[in-house]
C-alpha cells in the first residue's frame, strides 16, 4: 500500500466513525522512523476505540498491515502503528493536555481534501519527487568534528516487524 493511499484510507476510516479536529501532519524533515502523523479526536472512551479499530480494519482490508496498536484499554489515547504512518486517536482533554500539535509545529500540515485531490490526480509521493528540480550538492565542511560528536549521532530507526 502506497503512502498516500495509506493516508487516505486512514483519514476516511476516521471519518467513517465521526472523529473529529483531523489533523495530518508531514513530519518526513523530522524523524526518520514515519512519514506521516495523523491525530483525531473522539468524544468518549468507546468512540476512540470504535475509531481505532475501524482505521485498523479498513487498513487491513485495503491491504496495509497494522504494525500495532497501543492504549485500547484506557481508550483515552489510542495509537495505531501503520508503518509510514501513526494514528493518535484521543479524547478532547487528553488531545488538549499533550498538544501533539506544538509538540510537533515543525511538521507540514497537510489539508485532509489534498489527499484525495492527489490521489485522484494520479500524483503519488513517489511521482511528486520525480517532478521536483534536483537538489545542489552540499559543500564539504572543512570544520573539525566536535569533540562530543561521537555521542550526538541520530540512533538507527527501529526495525519493524512484517
Amino acid at each position: 500500500m502506497t503512502l498516500l493511499k495509506l493516508v487516505k484510507t486512514a483519514v476516511a476510516a476516521l471519518e467513517e466513525i465521526k472523529a473529529r479536529d483531523i489533523e495530518v501532519l508531514d513530519v518526513t524533515k523530522i524523524t526518520t522512523l514515519f512519514d506521516r502523523m495523523i491525530i483525531a479526536s473522539g468524544d468518549s472512551t468507546r468512540q476512540t476505540k470504535a475509531i481505532a479499530n475501524n482505521v485498523a480494519e479498513k487498513v487491513k482490508a485495503g491491504g496495509g498491515t497494522v504494525y500495532g496498536v497501543e492504549g485500547e484499554q484506557a481508550g483515552e489515547w489510542i495509537l495505531v502503528d501503520l508503518g509510514d504512518v501513526l494514528v493518535h486517536v484521543m479524547q478532547s482533554a487528553v488531545r488538549a493536555h499533550y498538544n501533539l500539535e506544538e509538540l510537533w509545529a515543525e511538521a507540514r500540515k497537510i489539508n485532509k481534501a489534498a489527499v484525495a485531490a492527489r490521489s485522484k490526480a494520479g500524483v503519488t509521493p513517489s511521482t511528486a519527487r520525480r517532478r521536483k528540480a534536483p537538489a545542489e550538492p552540499a559543500q564539504k565542511s572543512t570544520a573539525a568534528p566536535a569533540p562530543d560528536a561521537e555521542k550526538n549521532k541520530i540512533p538507527k530507526p527501529r526495525l519493524r516487524k512484517a
